[in-house]
């Protein structure tokens, strides 16, 4: 994949000035103990904020598109907060290398927390044993193969965790679930120990070398920036009111039914293609929504062209897909068009190809890791390089003594792995390179994938136990840490260049975070109950029933013969058709399809967002063609006030909600 040195492919951070050179003299401060205290002190809140929306409310999902509005929010807080510290107390202040440290950190709780992670864990450690019975065979074919130092055991706690009207403080149910809490705190913070080392690895080859976007860093940046002034800007302020505008409209006519809706987000079957459609073929067509997602359309103009017509290009293809399959008999073959697994291809295609681009600057670092003379230069990294790989060691060490322990065997411990850390890169690279808007892959995990291509019935019980667990963290990707994490490495290089404490301030972040969210997952539900009051249509039943009920499939239904042949098919199809499109965009400065695009437009977050990142395709190619990269440059804070303008809006309604304990209007989904 190519530096984004055309119009295409215009990398907006290298336009950024370094705080360095704007600091007055003084050199800016980053990772100090306030900001990490600071950001500790935030993270128990925030964590109980996110469940309430995602999980208790089921109403704004921040974790579920790459740029996490709940830490906008708080972020702009702070800096208004700050600005008034400063009229004051200048001295009391805090630099704007010291706000992005919080915002990382915070941005590191919210991926440990969000609907992909520790939010569908904790369901899947209750469900099992309780819900076992005479009739699903869980008690005899299940629930002896579920390690009871990863679930919860005691049933007075699994009760009152459905029932609900109890607390986690009570001592049996607390006590159930720190043995539990601590080993998966520990799992998954060696987990992101991996991903950030392999960061620390990746970091100057992507950003310095290849010069990658990292379009989503602009955002925070730009709040804090002073050489930009953004809240100066008028075009900014603009964006910020429409934003305001249409938030507040939409949130009183949700209170008010006698308001008109302004149809900006999918919530009516009459925005939905497929409803339209329905003589055949074309009523395969499939959920087709079309909704307008403002922000959407902001965030778009953030990403490359090229990106931004292949999405919603692609969107369409998988489609006629559907509709080619009807016409001529093939969607009779059950799991046709194989979606999930052509875009599982797809990423691991993708990784491959930015990991073979890169193969000189591996090599050098791999022998310069046991040749001292070689200088890896890399004394102003987060970690040095020899550091990072003996912790790449050791964590894929600890790993392995995990699952042995769980009694998990060897060969699937090494298989499901690879291939998770696989797509972390996968789904890293798309970020830095592109700033994709989400990067759902629902049920293309190294789990599902490797149930799909052999018979599940065959394999050992105890590795597809620990599969089911492990849906966890793979059921999706979409608050995937390790992007997280490489653009908090980005932010850093534009705010100081200094990665000093960056490193353990990120663990910190992790370890802390994901204690945060266990705690307010636990807290929440035993007041709620995971059966009784959490709204439809209850997560923590159907996170916490889907693994179970999917190994129950394995065991009994396994697929055919035939569908793991066409699954492996359907893979090699979207490895070899990434290569491809890499391959001509390699040689062809025109050619208009991106990879990127084909292996996300597959996923639900985009199937909302294709019309959003069309319109916004649209946008930016007249304003490209007709006023060039520096009509667009003075355009960007209209974008940038749209995308912040709606994330604090869409917050407050969700704050109000909460506070007054009523449903309320969310921007997304």
């Amino acid at each position: 994949m190519r530096d984004q040195q055309n119009p295409k492919r215009i990398a907006l951070t290298d336009a950024l000035p370094t705080f360095a050179t704007v600091s007055g003299g003084r050199r800016p401060r980053m990772v100090t103990l306030r900001a990490v205290l600071l950001a500790l002190f935030i993270m128990p809140f925030s964590s109980l904020w996110q469940v309430n929306m995602e999980v208790i409310r089921y109403s704004g999902h921040p974790s579920t598109i790459s740029l996490f509005f709940n830490v906008v929010f708080i972020f702009a807080v702070l800096i208004g907060l700050n600005t008034l510290v400063r009229k004051f107390r200048p001295s009391w202040a805090f630099d704007p290398g010291e706000l992005l440290t919080i915002y990382i950190m915070l941005g590191l709780s919210t991926a440990m927390d969000g609907h992909d992670m520790i939010e569908v864990l904790t369901p899947i450690l209750t469900h099992v044993r309780y819900f076992a019975t005479p009739e699903n065979r869980w008690l005899t074919e299940i629930v002896p193969y579920v390690p009871k130092w990863l679930s919860v055991t005691d049933p007075r706690a699994l009760r009152d965790f459905y029932i609900g009207n109890s607390s986690i403080f009570v001592s049996y149910n607390w006590h159930a679930w720190l043995v539990p809490v601590l080993c998966w705190v520990g799992f998954l913070s060696t987990l992101c120990l991996i991903m950030l080392c392999i960061n620390t690895l990746l970091r100057k080859q992507w950003t310095e070398n290849e010069k990658l976007a990292y379009p989503l860093v602009i955002v925070p940046l730009e709040m804090v920036n002073p050489q930009t002034v953004l809240f100066k800007d008028k075009l900014f302020w603009t964006g910020v009111a429409i934003s305001a505008t249409l938030e507040i409209w939409n949130g009183l006519a949700f209170l008010y039914p006698s308001i008109p809706t302004l149809p900006l987000k999918f919530s009516s079957p009459t925005q939905d293609l497929e409803n339209w459609l329905t003589s055949p073929p074309w009523n395969a067509i499939g959920w087709t929504p079309a909704a307008i997602y403002p922000f959407g359309i902001a965030l778009g103009m953030l990403l490359p062209l090229d990106l931004l017509f292949s999405v919603w290009f692609f969107a369409w293809v998988w489609r006629l897909e559907s509709v080619f399959g009807a016409e001529y008999g093939y969607s009779q073959i059950p799991g046709f068009p194989y979606m999930e697994a052509q875009s599982f291809g797809a990423y691991i295609g993708i990784a491959v190809s930015v990991l073979w681009v890169s193969r000189s600057y591996f090599v050098r670092i791999w022998k310069g890791l046991f040749n001292r003379n070689i200088d890896l230069e890399d004394d102003h990294e987060p970690l040095s390089y020899r550091l990072a790989a003996m912790g790449i060691v050791v964590g894929s060490g600890i790993i392995y003594v995990f699952c042995r322990l769980t009694g998990m065997t060897t060969g699937l411990i090494i298989i499901f792995f690879l291939i998770y850390f696989t797509l972390a890169v996968a789904v890293t690279r798309m970020r830095a390179e592109l700033g994709v808007p989400a990067h759902d892959m629902h049920y293309s995990g190294p789990d599902s994938i490797i149930t799909s291509v052999v018979a599940p019935n065959t394999l050992p019980r105890q590795d597809l136990t620990m599969f089911s667990m492990f849906w966890g963290f793979n059921r999706a990707y979409r608050s995937h840490p390790s992007p997280v994490q490489l653009e908090g490495m980005k932010i850093t290089q534009k705010a100081t260049n200094d990665y000093r404490g960056l490193f353990a301030a990120m663990m910190v972040a992790v370890i802390f975070g994901s204690l945060c969210a266990f705690f307010a997952d636990l807290f929440l539900t035993y007041h709620h109950g995971a059966a009784e009051n959490i709204a439809p249509p209850n997560v923590q039943l159907i996170f916490g029933g889907e693994p179970w009920n999917r190994m129950q499939g394995w065991l009994h239904t396994p697929p055919s013969p035939e569908q793991q042949f066409n699954t492996r098919v359907a893979i090699a199809v979207g490895f070899c058709f990434t290569l491809l499109l890499n391959v001509l965009r390699l040689r062809l400065e025109w050619f208009p399809f991106h990879p990127v695009g084909y292996a996300i437009s597959s996923s639900w977050s985009l199937s909302l967002l294709w019309l959003p990142l069309m319109i916004a395709w649209l946008i930016k190619l007249i304003i490209l063609k007709y006023g060039g990269l520096k009509a667009y440059r003075k355009a960007l804070p209209l974008f940038l006030g749209l995308i912040i303008g709606e994330c604090i809006l869409g917050s407050l309604w969700m704050l109000i909600g909460i506070s007054l304990n009523i449903p309320t209007y969310a921007f997304w989904p």
